[in-house]
């Protein structure tokens, strides 16, 4: 059955919401003198959109009964609560990761050798003030009649609206409720994701790179299409360098780039640097593309393709 469009009212709700959101990341603390300072974020951390980073990127635990750490950081100037869990994902040919959880078939969840039966970590719930760290201890669990290869699962750091906080309701971004009027709160929930991991045994892998093409974008910009063509047991994770023949600079770098052992293939764009000299682009132009190891060999090549614009 379908749903009923929402009212003008609660349209118009919607934008005022929105609107107040955004003037309250970019007002509210900085009119706070007295708010504690923002520290940088550790080396290695990534972020996303919330309050919250992780470090490092992504782990890799060698082994049925090794021990890693993740860290978890509030970068606000606020205290806050977060939950901890692991998520079982798989990654589509264009890159994304749907969850579990998601829609996905008994067939396709049966291509990811999951780590999350093997996993177990502690704490499940921190609380941290602003500026502070915690630990999370991660140990694989794995009997000794596991068959060898990569497995893999998602820590997920999600962070928990506290009670009292409130949150904003379409009612209040519009001025006050009008009647008997349902009313909505919204409580977002910012949370960030990196993978774990779990290498048991001997692993192979093999990368090719095909099919590139220099191509314009919708809005404009240039890119490099690449396919990766990756076969093993075990995924690719590397940086991507596009260097053309007689540039002083590469054209293009592109860091951080997976292949999980669930796709044989994986499309990627590469943006091109927006100073790159056109002629370094034009048709006759030589490009080489280079996909270098930062997981189990960093450093080493994975894969290479030359070729010219046609």
């Amino acid at each position: 059955m379908e749903r009923p469009y929402p009212s003008r009212r609660y349209r118009t709700a919607a934008i005022a919401l929105f609107a107040t959101f955004a003037g309250l990341s970019t007002t509210a603390l900085s009119q706070d003198a007295s708010a504690p300072q923002v520290a940088p974020a550790p080396e290695g951390a990534v972020g996303g959109m919330g309050d919250i980073n992780l470090y490092p990127k992504r782990v890799v635990i060698n082994g049925r009964r090794e021990i890693a750490t993740i860290g978890l950081y509030n970068k606000t100037s606020n205290e806050g609560d977060y939950e901890i869990e692991l998520q079982d994902m798989m990654m589509t040919p264009d890159g994304r990761l749907i969850n579990f959880n998601d829609g996905l078939s008994e067939e396709d969840k049966a291509k990811v050798l999951k780590a999350s039966d093997i996993l177990r970590y502690s704490p499940r719930r921190v609380t941290l003030r602003a500026n502070e760290s915690q630990t999370i201890r991660m140990m694989a669990r794995a009997t000794n009649e596991l068959p060898d290869g990569e497995y893999r699962s998602h820590f997920l750091a999600l962070s928990v609206p506290r009670e009292g906080s409130g949150g904003l309701s379409i009612d209040n971004a519009v001025g006050g409720a009008e009647g008997n009027a349902i009313g909505i709160t919204i409580r977002p929930r910012f949370g960030i994701s990196i993978p774990v991991i779990v290498r048991i045994g001997e692993t192979t892998l093999d990368v090719s790179l095909s099919d590139p093409q220099v191509l314009t974008l919708p809005d404009g910009s240039r890119a490099i299409g690449i396919t990766i063509n990756r076969s093993g047991t075990r995924s690719a994770f590397g940086d991507f360098v596009v260097t053309a023949k007689g540039a002083p600079q590469p054209v293009s770098i592109s860091r951080g780039i997976g292949v999980y052992p669930e796709i044989g293939q994986r499309k990627v764009l590469l943006p091109i640097e927006p100073e790159t000299e056109a002629r370094f682009l034009a048709p006759g132009a030589e490009l080489t593309i280079t996909y270098t190891d930062d997981d189990y060999e960093p450093g080493a090549q994975l894969a290479e393709n030359t070729f010219v614009i046609r």
